[in-house]
C-alpha cells in the first residue's frame, strides 16, 4: 500500500489544530483528529499505571487516558514552539503549563487522521 503524502503547510496546520484542540479541553475535539485504531505511546501511560508497554490502542483507550490526564491536570495548557514535517507525519514541539518542553510525533493514515502518536520527553 502506498502511503499518502501531505503538504508541509497542511501538516503544520494540523499541528496548530492539535495544540488548539488540547487547549480547548474538549476531549471529543481531540479524538476527532485520530483514527479509530490509533495508538499512542508515552512514558506517562506507564507512570499512570495504565499499560506497562507504554502504548494504548483505539479511541476508547485514548479517551480513558486523556480523561484521566484532564482530571489530574485541570490547568493543562500547551504553547506551540514549532512544527517539523515529513511526507506523512508532523512533530509538534511545545511547552506545557509546567514549563516542560515536549515533542509529539504524529503519523497520519491515508485519510489524514492521526494513526500513531508518541509523546517524547527530555531524558533527564
Amino acid at each position: 500500500m502506498q502511503r499518502q503524502h501531505y503538504a508541509a503547510a497542511d501538516l503544520a496546520a494540523l499541528g496548530r489544530e492539535w495544540i488548539a484542540a488540547w487547549n480547548s479541553h474538549d476531549l471529543e475535539r481531540i479524538l476527532a483528529l485520530y483514527a479509530e485504531d490509533a495508538e499512542m505511546t508515552s512514558d506517562k501511560i506507564v507512570a499512570l499505571g495504565l499499560d506497562a508497554s507504554g502504548t494504548l490502542r483505539g479511541k476508547d483507550q485514548l479517551r480513558m487516558y486523556w480523561s484521566k490526564a484532564f482530571q489530574l491536570l485541570p490547568n493543562l495548557h500547551f504553547d506551540l514552539i514549532d512544527t517539523y514535517v515529513s511526507p506523512d507525519s508532523v512533530v509538534v514541539f511545545y511547552q506545557n503549563e509546567r514549563g516542560a518542553q515536549i515533542c509529539e510525533y504524529l503519523r497520519l493514515d491515508e485519510r489524514g487522521k492521526i494513526r500513531q502518536g508518541s509523546a517524547n520527553h527530555l531524558a533527564h
